[in-house]
Parts: C-alpha cells; structure tokens; sequence
C-alpha cells in the first residue's frame, strides 16, 4: 500500500479557514498553483468509519469541511511549504456558505444566485443549486 501523500492528494494547513476562502482564491504553494473550487463534503462512508449515524450532520453542523483545490500551474510542493495567496476572487463566495447552502441555508435565494454566478465552482454544484433556486422562485 502507498500512503495517500505519495500522490499529493492532501495538505494539513493552519489559518485557512472556511469562513474567510472564498472559491475562486489562488494558492502558490512551493512552485505550484492551485484554486480552491468546492468544501469537501462527507459521505456515507464517514458514518460507519466513526460507527455514528449522527456523524454526517455534526460534520456539516461544524462547518470545517476542508476544500478542494484544482492545480492551475504545476510545480514542485514540499512538507513546510506555505499557502501564498496570490489572487482572492472577491466576486466569489466562501466555502463555508456553499456548505451551508447545502446543509442549513437552503432558502437563501441571493446566496443561491451568488453561488451559481461564481465560475470557479464546479458545474455540478452550480446546476444544483439552480436547480433550487428555481424551486423556490416557483413556490413564490
């Protein structure tokens, strides 16, 4: 077995919180280029590692979710390499307000149409949220 750091997949970081990254923010992390585009989002697969069915909506509830990033410039990363950010997409919206819109905000229409016009997020979380907006544009 390899250890999943073998493929670059994770970072363990200090000081990047949900409530202040927005999606769309650039990272120069050693001499690679990476944007944050979505929280993580737990799965079935939490609940039985933790042998908690309330595991999934505790994890929601912290709004810690952690994010995933795209690499935009490939480039050399090492342990101790810090997150520099270089660009912030102020037009965006935070991670933690995708989680939320998900989990416990799911009526609030400006952050919907706020989320779905941010291009950095994928277009799968876009159509899903439209998808809501437009449920409850109909009930109105």
């Amino acid at each position: 077995d390899l250890p999943w750091s073998m493929f670059g997949e994770n970072f363990t970081t200090t000081g990047l919180l949900e409530t202040e990254i927005n999606i769309g923010d650039k990272f120069r992390i050693g001499t690679a280029e990476v944007m944050v585009t979505q929280p993580r989002m737990p799965c079935y697969k939490l609940g039985i590692r933790f042998g908690r069915t309330d595991i999934i909506r505790r994890f929601l509830a912290s709004e810690r979710s952690g994010f995933y990033l795209s690499v935009t410039k490939e480039g050399e990363v090492a342990a101790g390499d810090e997150f520099e950010l270089i660009e912030k997409n102020t037009s965006g919206v935070r991670v933690v307000d995708v989680t939320r819109l998900y989990s416990s905000d799911k009526g609030n229409v400006d952050l919907l149409r706020r989320a779905i016009a941010t291009e950095a997020l994928p277009e799968s979380w876009r159509s899903y949220f439209q998808e809501r907006l437009e449920k409850l544009i109909d009930k109105h």
